[in-house]
């Protein structure tokens, strides 16, 4: 078998991501080959729209005056309830316009074949073999020929049945389809244009292209999604007259296809010498080409930082560079996911969804609901990416100094949300000790349900903190995990150089806005035979390093932030198994105290929350006798939940707290009121 050419990259898969991701690479200088399967450019275009911030970046790299005049494409929707993205944000390029994949591809391979990329049509990818250094890939020729390709490093750009994905091992996360859509491109009928539809038995789309082709779309409320196929035209027929009651005889079909509202994201984007960008990296239903903006972000995301690494350049070139695509791009993925699968809800439910309907199309009313709603689906809720160039306006020639080779620095990706969330804590960033668990896990949840971006810390368990991290990012929220062992020499220094490096790369500073000192450990021992080492490591972890985490964090702390410290109740009630403990969480009493004072000139607030009894899933809380017991210690004949705690730190991190500082707050469901 003869080996192929030795490359710094290749990218299997020359649809639209592929290729940007093909060009980006070419203009930070590294060499790359792409893998294609089809031995022809697709002729379909399932993607047609761009958004205002794919166009942005596209301006950027002087790429749009190829595209020629891209038309309007009207207002937008939000789960079939219209939504004009005109609205959506302070950008020349607001709005959706008309661009259709196979265009796209056109542009996209032109540039990246003019940059030096290579790319080989009609190599189906059948293995691949990572080693220390290089990744073999094996391919099948359309002569059915095996080919070895070698490569630094191999990225699966090839779509929703990633081949690199599959050989590769990587584990996709989310909830499998419930719902199966229909839709074919038809020529010689005439119907009725319609969007998103309702009938009694399912939803009906179609619009006619000014090419006299009209693409039809339904959904029938009692099919269930199968095995991916695609469908016959005799089947889209049957199902479009069984929803509309129209007959589609006499028709053309062009295209068919059928597809399913599957959400599924890669745990993670990169796997060694191997990563995903675009389908490949994440599933999700084709609402209003979400998709293709995503996928092409990721490209653009990905490119840059890749390049940097193979040149081994400038600081922060190396592996920590690489990884933080997975950190940026996995959460704007998550969110984005998320707000497909709710228009999906809206738009392909039955009766159920209705009065929901009614309700978002009142809230549709008021602008900041359509600008929040707007500038999530343009990719507009993020800050602007390192290196940007106002826009000049759609149309306008690209001056002749923008047309070259961009810059490889790469393109962050922030994600901090605007103003125009609703979100009481939109902006803010947090960072919660201890956050993988119990108290903490609770409070990061609430914080970034609140709007904060949340860096989860964890002293050992890596993989509860992940776990936080997904539940945040599953809801719709952003975060971050920071390892970091406390109580040890360096565990505030090595707890920031995460911290601010991870913060830097999503919002552009290292600002801190509310730091939860929740991170604990718990004695249990009688007092008499509680050693020295156990001592010092009660006060390590409970108090030094509370201490230093404030003092550390001053530089980073604005004017107006919040300290938040998770005290105990156990600093009232007497319980001599826990007095070292006690004595720790005294101690952050009284840095509550004298921090406020410290600190008050400077409008940041410092307060103590102490908690009860609570419920942190250790093993006594499933004993029903013990929980029953413990309950009697509160007025409300109850153990604490996490979040009951959690929902008091969210209030003292609101502005809501503005005038309460140096307080220590009872959380302790009235344990301190006495028998």
């Amino acid at each position: 078998m003869p080996a192929g050419p030795e490359t710094d990259v290749i990218v299997v898969g020359a649809g639209p991501v592929g290729l940007m991701l093909a060009g980006e690479l070419r203009g930070g200088g590294a060499r790359v080959l792409v893998l294609e399967r089809l031995a022809e450019p697709t002729t379909e275009s399932r993607a047609s729209v761009l958004h205002a911030r794919t166009v942005e970046l596209l301006h950027e790299r002087g790429l749009l005056d190829r595209f020629g005049p891209l038309p309007d494409a009207g207002p937008g929707h939000f789960g079939g309830l219209r939504l004009d993205l005109a609205e959506a944000g302070d950008s020349a390029y607001a709005g959706q316009w008309k661009a259709p994949q196979t265009l796209v591809e056109a542009v996209l391979a032109d540039w990246a074949q003019e940059r030096g990329a290579e790319v080989r049509r009609g190599h189906t990818v059948t293995g691949l073999a990572e080693e220390h250094d290089r990744v073999e890939v094996t391919t099948t020729t359309p002569e059915g020929r095996q080919r070895r390709f070698g490569a630094a490093y191999v990225v699966g750009c090839d779509g929703g049945g990633s081949v690199v994905r599959r050989l590769g091992g990587f584990l996709m996360r989310g909830a499998e389809a419930t719902k199966e859509l229909l839709r074919a491109d038809l020529a010689g009928v005439e119907v009725r244009e319609r969007r998103f539809e309702r009938h009694p038995n399912g939803v009906a789309n179609a619009r006619r292209g000014p090419d006299g082709v009209t693409r039809v779309m339904v959904h029938a409320f009692d099919r269930v999604p199968g095995p991916a196929r695609t469908p016959s035209f005799a089947e889209v027929r049957r199902v479009w007259e069984h929803v509309t009651g129209e007959d589609l005889g006499g028709a053309r079909a062009l295209w068919l296809n059928a597809f399913d509202n599957a959400r599924l994201q890669a745990a993670r984007y990169r796997k060694g010498r191997l990563l995903l960008a675009g389908d490949a990296a994440h599933a999700q239903l084709p609402v209003g080409g979400q998709a293709l903006n995503l996928g092409l972000q990721d490209a653009m995301d990905l490119g840059g930082k890749l390049a940097r690494h193979l040149a081994q350049g400038p600081p922060g070139s190396g592996p920590d560079l690489l990884d933080s695509y997975h950190s940026v791009r996995h959460p704007v993925g998550a969110r984005v996911l998320a707000n497909i699968d709710a228009q999906a809800q809206l738009l392909f439910g039955g009766p159920e969804v209705d009065a929901l309907r009614s309700v978002l199309g009142e809230l549709l009313g008021i602008g900041a609901v359509r600008r929040h709603l707007g500038a999530m689906i343009s990719g507009l809720d993020g800050g602007s990416p390192e290196g940007s160039r106002p826009p000049a306006p759609l149309g306008s020639s690209v001056p002749g100094d923008l047309a070259g080779p961009v810059d490889p620095a790469p393109i962050r990706q922030h994600i901090t949300r605007r103003d125009i969330t609703m979100g009481r804590l939109s902006g803010k960033t947090a960072l919660v000790t201890g956050s993988s668990r119990g108290i903490g896990r609770a409070t990061a949840l609430r914080l970034a349900r609140d709007g904060a971006l949340v860096a989860v810390h964890c002293s050992s368990s890596g993989e509860a903190a992940e776990e936080t991290v997904a539940a945040i990012e599953k809801d719709g929220g952003r975060a971050f995990a920071v390892p970091a062992r406390l109580g040890v020499d360096g565990d505030v220094h090595e707890l920031f150089l995460t911290l601010e490096r991870e913060l830097k790369e999503r919002t552009g500073s290292t600002t801190l806005d509310i730091l939860v000192n929740n991170a604990g450990v718990m004695g249990g021992v009688n007092p008499e035979d509680l050693t020295p080492e156990q001592f010092d490591r009660l006060f390590a972890v409970n108090a030094k390093a509370p201490y230093f985490l404030v003092q550390r964090a001053l530089t980073n702390l604005p004017d107006g932030g919040r300290i938040i410290n998770i005290s105990s109740g156990l600093t009232r009630v007497a319980n001599p198994q826990e007095v070292a403990y006690a004595m720790t969480k005294g101690a952050i009493d009284q840095l509550t105290l004298h921090f406020a004072k410290h600190l008050g000139p400077r409008g940041i607030t410092v307060n103590s929350v102490g908690p009860g009894i609570t419920n942190n899933g250790a093993p006594v809380f499933d004993d029903p006798e013990a929980v029953a017991a413990m309950a009697g210690y509160s007025v409300f004949n109850r153990v604490g939940e996490a979040r009951d705690v959690a929902d008091v730190v969210a209030f003292l991190a609101s502005d809501d707290s503005r005038w309460i500082t140096g307080s220590y707050l009872d959380a302790s469901g009235g344990t301190l009121l006495g028998g």
